[in-house]
């Protein structure tokens, strides 16, 4: 998933944007200060070029300084996500956007699991790198995002060990603990694997009412998913 946006409230800067948004991009390019809050006003800038004004080109510009300059961590994942979708006159770049999701995945942060969980995406299928997968980075990458609580990271992971990859062994113990947390998280086919687990006693002992209970805990997500995507579609 590459979007997503932080919150668009600027307060103050939100008229002087409507004033003179030159000012604004002053502040962005040329008050170099080693102040995150700074850091953070151009982020929440770049959120409003994007989410507000729809000028792609000068949200690209304010997210790539941001980044490249100061390394914000939230503005590397949203240049991330630019460079791979080729938005905002940028050439789409596979390659551009693992790098931008490895700096924010590594700096830490707000959207810092979406940056790990992306590049781990990239790593898995080889986008990052010529053709070539690096399951091992992939599985860094995910443990990261996992540990911070990203379901679909904790059900890639439980993938990757539940069938094996190049440098990562099939462990049936770890495809159940990272099954097991992404449902604990919410994700139906993390639930959906660990009760099938369960019901064919593979990796761990077999327990038919363990596995009942993940099948129907699977379900009732499901249902309540389709619920919520209904409403967000149809509802006022």
């Amino acid at each position: 998933n590459f979007t997503g946006y932080a919150e668009s409230d600027l307060g103050n800067t939100h008229s002087a944007v409507q004033n003179s948004e030159s000012t604004i991009l002053t502040v962005c390019y040329r008050l170099k200060l080693p102040c995150s809050l700074s850091l953070a006003g151009c982020q929440r800038f770049a959120d409003y070029l994007d989410a507000v004004r729809k000028d792609f080109v000068a949200a690209a510009r304010v997210l790539r300084d941001n980044c490249e300059a100061h390394g914000h961590s939230e503005s590397c994942y949203k240049l991330g996500a630019y460079q791979a979708l080729g938005k905002g006159g940028l050439d789409p770049d596979l390659k551009a956007a693992y790098k931008s999701f490895m700096k924010s995945c590594e700096k830490g942060g707000k959207k810092s699991p979406n940056a790990c969980h992306s590049a781990g995406l990239l790593a898995q299928d080889g986008r990052a790198n010529n053709g070539q997968p690096d399951s091992a980075v992939a599985r860094d990458c995910y443990t990261k995002a996992c540990d911070s609580n990203f379901a679909p990271s904790c059900f890639n992971l439980s993938v990757m060990y539940l069938q094996g990859a190049p440098g990562v062994p099939k462990d049936m113990s770890q495809a159940l603990k990272y099954s097991l947390k992404g449902c604990e998280l919410g994700h139906v086919w993390a639930c959906a694997n660990a009760s099938r687990m369960y019901k064919l006693g593979d990796g761990v002992e077999k327990n038919d009412a363990k596995a009942e209970e993940l099948k129907n805990k699977a379900k009732q997500l499901h249902i309540e998913q389709k619920e919520a995507a209904s409403s967000l579609t149809f509802g006022e």
